[in-house]
């Protein structure tokens, strides 16, 4: 049985610079008409970065939820960016460390059920300090924390963005 939805016409509710919105006439499996909403994203793409037993970490303040979070560098993809460039990029930006080898963890839907949005997770292998360079509008703190701290910060659900948390599950699961 084919289960896939068939869109008849993509109705764009708004187009900004990091999101565009639409509201979709879509057909279901059976035939019947239906509404699809949808963000659509260029993706982004993050970095885990571990230095001495420690993991680097960005702390920033995110306006959508109204608290500071965890997260390990990342940053938007530009239209048809490589997403190994991106995240070089931003560890760079964000953290001042020039990866010298990128290996592609993962790549995540983070929300399927209304956007687009694909992150490319990867793991620095090795790294040369620079100087962070953020861009005009981003305020962030780069540190470093202990592997075992960072295992007490899951358990205690301290790491609660979706990207950084594939990741260091994945560093852990493989390295326990």
């Amino acid at each position: 049985m084919d289960m896939t939805e068939k869109t008849l016409k993509k109705n764009y509710v708004y187009q900004g610079k990091i999101i565009s919105v639409r509201n979709d006439d879509a057909l279901l499996p059976d035939g019947n008409p239906c509404k699809r909403e949808i963000i659509e994203h260029s993706g982004g793409a993050c970095v885990l970065y571990i230095e001495n037993e420690s993991v680097l970490f960005v702390k920033q303040y995110r306006y959508a939820y109204g608290e500071f979070l965890y997260e390990l560098p990342a940053g938007k993809l530009e239209q048809g960016e490589d997403p190994a460039k991106a995240a070089a990029r931003e560890l760079e930006e964000e953290a001042g460390v020039k990866a010298k080898a990128l290996e592609l963890l993962y790549i995540t839907y983070p929300t399927p059920g209304y956007t687009n949005e694909k992150i490319y997770i990867y793991e620095a292998k090795g790294g040369e300090r620079t100087s962070a360079h953020l861009d005009r509008d981003e305020f962030l703190t780069a540190e470093f924390i202990p592997l075992k701290k960072v295992r007490q910060m899951l358990a205690n659900g301290e790491i609660k963005d979706g990207k950084t948390l594939v990741a260091l599950l994945h560093y852990f699961a493989r390295n326990t």
